[in-house]
């Protein structure tokens, strides 16, 4: 297994949702530490470090999120089965029957997402998607105080049981929490390849908390760093699976990085969208584009921070994104991480205060 590969499983694998990232902010800094001068941290979670290349360059900001989608356990029924609310955006047909994983204060416990069964529904009923709120989860105890005594609580966090794998000859990875986990590994794999090269500014690169919900860790890590030009590293969505033939945009794996022209929070600066596809250009890497009007990332608080911020939003198809299971292009994010390196040389102070001249 080559090393980002191996960077990619062991970042998937370890269980953050949104609020209790703290499993993968350690993993994070096992990275980062080694690669930058500095650990700057929010006081929400978000962690990233600093590298400094010239001491009065521009400040860029590289940030994935540490948050994965998951649930909160809310309430316990009678006989021992776990209700649940959701953290970021579940679609019910992904959900029910799936594993998961319950984290209480005495430990993991596996879990199966059930209902009603299609044997007893109404015939309108089993042509309707089963709302979340009717699903629960079982972890096999026998009533309420059984599930007390196993040390669940309200509150509890849960997360989707994937083991990471590959397919295609490993040139396709495979498993949970790829949003977000590529963005963080992107960060990371920048960080590795600037370590004996020269950049003209000073490098943010980490990771953000609660992203799924809510963007709130880009708001605190852009008051703490105050960056000059930032970029969002997340994925976007394949369009390479059947049923999605009439779509206006084309983005598929293993066809290169993404690069959002609009979504619904943030338009990005021309200057900045502009300097990363000549780029791509001169390094005849291929660029996708897409359009997301029903979501955004936390481009949308980072460009909006202090007086302004060039922003621009980074990354890579993947399939069947916020389910328990994705499947991205290592070419994909090998070229991302060509690109991005290749653009962060090109930020000096001169080409940055071009764009407000």
């Amino acid at each position: 297994m080559d090393e980002m590969t191996k960077m990619m499983k062991e970042l998937t694998e370890t269980d953050g949702v949104s609020g209790f990232e703290g499993n993968v902010k350690d993993k994070m800094l096992e990275y980062l530490q080694p690669l930058t001068d500095e650990i700057v941290k929010d006081r929400l979670g978000s962690v990233l470090g600093r590298k400094t290349g010239a001491a009065d360059g521009p400040k860029i900001l590289l940030a994935g999120h540490l948050d994965e989608i998951g649930f909160l356990v809310t309430a316990i029924t009678s006989k021992g089965f776990l209700r649940f609310q959701q953290l970021g955006g579940w679609w019910p047909h992904s959900v029910l029957s799936q594993r998961v994983k319950v984290k209480t204060r005495k430990g993991d416990y596996i879990g199966i997402v059930g209902s009603k069964p299609p044997h007893i529904l109404e015939k309108t009923e089993r042509e309707k998607v089963v709302p979340l709120k009717n699903m629960y989860i079982d972890i096999g105890a026998k009533d309420a105080e059984d599930a007390k005594a196993m040390g669940v609580r309200p509150g509890d966090w849960v997360v989707p049981v994937s083991e990471f794998t590959t397919m295609r000859n490993d040139e396709l990875w495979v498993g949970k929490a790829l949003d977000n986990r590529a963005g963080c590994a992107l960060a990371v794999e920048v960080l590795k390849r600037l370590q004996n090269d020269q950049h003209p500014n000073i490098i943010y690169a980490g990771a953000t908390v609660q992203e799924e919900v809510g963007l709130r860790g880009a708001v605190t890590v852009a008051n703490a760093v105050q960056p000059d030009v930032a970029f969002a590293l997340d994925v976007g969505v394949a369009y390479d699976t059947p049923g999605n033939e009439s779509q206006h945009t084309v983005s598929n794996v293993g066809e290169g990085p993404l690069v959002l022209l609009f979504d619904a929070t943030m338009i990005p600066h021309v200057g900045l969208r502009d300097l990363v596809m000549d780029t791509a250009e001169e390094l005849a890497i291929p660029i996708q584009v897409d359009v997301m009007p029903g979501g955004g990332t936390d481009g949308g608080r980072f460009h909006i921070s202090g007086i302004g911020c060039p922003t621009l939003s980074l990354g890579f198809p993947v399939r069947y994104i916020h389910s328990h299971n994705g499947v991205m292009s290592k070419q994909d994010f090998d070229q991302a991480a060509t690109l991005l390196t290749a653009v962060v040389k090109k930020l000096d102070r001169d080409k940055v205060n071009e764009w407000f001249s």
